[in-house]
């Protein structure tokens, strides 16, 4: 297999990798939830590469083409996407009540002040 062919699988995986250690390593709120941003960016990725079909069409009839790309994974991209951007926003506004509440968005200080 060679590298080049399989560029967007490698994108995938360091943006996973990326956006899980974000998620593991920080304390900080807003940074989890940019970590969560990237991990679902790789997915989109993923989905968007396996549904490309080489020398494939639009899935319009026509005499001259007889292979088709399917629609189907970038419309589910699109609302992933919404969903997402929904996500995040949920988040953001818990994150505001949250330093609200606390003082602080660092996620072992409100632990400490819980206990």
């Amino acid at each position: 297999m060679d590298i080049l062919s399989s560029f967007n699988y490698w994108v995938v995986v360091i943006l996973m990798m990326i956006g899980f250690y974000i998620i593991i390593a920080n304390n900080n709120l807003i940074k989890k939830i940019i970590g969560i941003n990237i991990f679902q960016t790789s997915i989109f990725i993923m989905f968007i590469s396996m549904g490309k079909v080489i020398d494939g069409t639009a899935p319009i009839l026509t005499e001259s083409s007889t292979l088709y790309s399917s629609p189907l994974p970038h419309v589910l991209i699109l609302t992933a996407i919404v969903v997402g951007i929904s996500t995040t926003a949920l988040g953001l506004a818990i994150i505001i009540r949250i330093h609200t509440a606390f003082g602080t968005i660092e996620d072992d200080k409100i632990q400490q002040e819980i206990k």
